[in-house]
């Protein structure tokens, strides 16, 4: 197996020196290189090949939220990991919202963040437990997931998919559990996006924690 190439970002030397020895311990892990801030790593990125960004949120000249938005911009494929504390709620949802493909709490263990990154190349949200909770609650006080249901006209069965999406299940892990072909997920997941008017299933997560559909 091909290993994955990271970039870590970060405007504290110790961080972005720590997390690099401690992921290159781990055999598939490649870190391929550090930056200070978001411009620095979008300019990395257009001279190296890299799977995943860790990404820092508070960072001078170019934090998070706007090095997320301008490397997704640019780079699709790459897949970034926003990390975090618990006062960052506001930048976490413009990360997302710019497509980040989740967030995982600073004080992570190394292993979770290693699963993190891992989770994040199969194109699944990466979301730590105690941020999520604390986001859901703020966002969904008002809102009520039937009311939202009701006014996209979601089937129970695109219901059950955008909740599985949204516990980081893949197409086929979808398909085993619901007893359906990774073809008609598949089908599913492009009428849920057109439904929604999102572009991805991180968008459509966000819908499932905004909207209560998952706590």
């Amino acid at each position: 197996m091909d290993a994955i190439n990271v970039l870590i970002v970060d405007d504290e030397k110790l961080i972005r020196e720590g997390l690099s020895i401690i992921l290159s311990s781990y055999e598939d892990i490649e870190v391929v290189g550090t930056c200070g801030n978001g411009r620095e790593a979008l300019e990395f990125i257009r001279n190296n090949d890299v799977d995943v960004v860790l990404m820092d949120i508070r960072m001078p000249v170019c934090d998070g939220v706007l090095g997320t938005k301008i490397i997704k911009e640019e780079f699709k494929d790459v897949k970034i990991l926003i990390l975090t504390t618990f006062d960052d709620k506001e930048y976490i949802h413009e990360a997302l919202k710019y497509g980040a493909s989740g967030y995982l709490l600073k004080d992570s263990s190394y292993d979770l963040i290693y699963e993190g990154i891992k989770i994040s190349t199969k194109g699944s949200l990466v979301v730590h437990s105690k941020v999520a909770n604390t986001i859901i609650s703020s966002v969904s006080r008002n809102g009520g997931s039937l009311k939202e249901i009701e006014k996209y006209g979601l089937t129970d069965k695109e219901v059950a998919i955008i909740k599985e999406i949204a516990n980081g299940l893949s197409n086929r892990e979808i398909a085993e559990k619901l007893f359906l072909s990774e073809g008609t997920v598949k089908n599913y997941i492009s009428t849920i996006l057109s439904k929604l008017e999102l572009r991805d299933r991180t968008q459509i997560a966000i819908f499932a924690f905004k909207t209560g559909l998952v706590r």
